[in-house]
């Protein structure tokens, strides 16, 4: 079933200068890779370090990326915050600008009720008026949305989707049975290791940090997927598995995506510099990614 939001959408890194700045020129060298392999970018999401941007740098992120999207891209636009009023004006903003969609957290400083979170989501959507997706994260918000939640959300007018990055089997699948079906409502799976899989059993798209690095795979996964041969699905599965260990294995969340600038620096795609409170890894950290990324490789080849 072919429906408005769908396919392979990376969590796309910030780039940025020696001095801070949103490197704009990175931003369009990024996009053009994901748009060869007819990839979509998700910007100021949890790999794009959105918690950390002031909202002037986070609009000339939008306004960078919006300028080098490709026909056959869609921008998916991340809002994370603890001010409910400023989800609602940087929602807004970033639509104004040209992005086709809304990926939406929970303010996360409380935890929230079933009711409360419903109450977010529809004043949100209420206000943005345009396509918004719920984004459930646990591991930054330490709050699961309740799959009873996303279904009542789910017949919002304004409400197309869920982005999932919660590791649950059973949550994954039932998610998947429920929204198979439904034309107006998409359901991304965000855990990378499941990507192949999702597809296999309706997931509507997939959303990989680790597309920053290896685009082509994902491409090729996602071919497989939809073209039902199993074997090329797993052998795909199991290459992007190992180049995600390169970056995240034995690492924090924060040290990962210092871990995944440098292997797209070293790809000549951007700079390793990173958003405070988050740094750049140290001299020896490097050189281990390094090392670990040419051995990966070889595999590939």
């Amino acid at each position: 079933m072919k429906k408005q939001y769908q396919g392979v959408v990376v969590p796309m890194v910030t780039p940025l200068t020696a001095k801070g700045a949103i490197d704009q020129e990175a931003v369009a060298r990024i996009m053009a890779e994901f748009a060869q392999n007819d990839l979509s970018p998700l910007v100021l999401g949890t790999t794009g370090e959105s918690a950390s941007f002031s909202e002037q740098d986070s609009l000339e992120m939008i306004k960078a990326t919006v300028a080098a999207k490709a026909a056959n891209q869609q921008v998916y636009a991340g809002v994370v915050s603890n001010l409910v009023e400023e989800q609602y004006h940087r929602g807004s903003d970033y639509l104004a600008q040209g992005v086709d969609a809304i990926v939406a957290t929970l303010p996360a400083y409380y935890v929230l009720s079933d009711d409360q979170m419903k109450r977010h989501f529809e004043g949100l959507a209420d206000h943005l008026a345009g396509p918004l997706l719920m984004y459930n994260i646990k591991a930054t918000t330490q709050m699961s949305i309740p799959l009873s939640v996303v279904e009542e959300m789910s017949h919002h007018p304004h409400i197309w989707g869920l982005k999932d990055s919660e590791r649950d089997f059973s949550r994954m699948h039932a998610a998947i049975d429920q929204y198979r079906e439904r034309p107006d409502f998409s359901f991304f799976c965000g855990w990378g290791a499941q990507s192949a899989s999702s597809i296999r059993t309706g997931a509507d798209g997939i959303v990989p940090s680790t597309g920053n690095i290896v685009p082509e795979l994902y491409k090729a996964l996602y071919t497989a997927t939809q073209e039902g041969d199993e074997e090329k699905a797993v052998h795909y599965q199991e290459l992007t598995d190992e180049v995600a260990k390169v970056y995240q294995g034995g690492r924090s969340l924060g040290a990962s995506l210092a871990a995944l600038k440098v292997l797209m620096h070293q790809k000549g795609w951007c700079q390793p510099f990173m958003k405070p409170p988050l740094t750049e890894l140290d001299k020896s950290e490097v050189e281990k990614v390094l090392n670990e990324w040419q051995k990966v490789m070889e595999q590939v080849k």
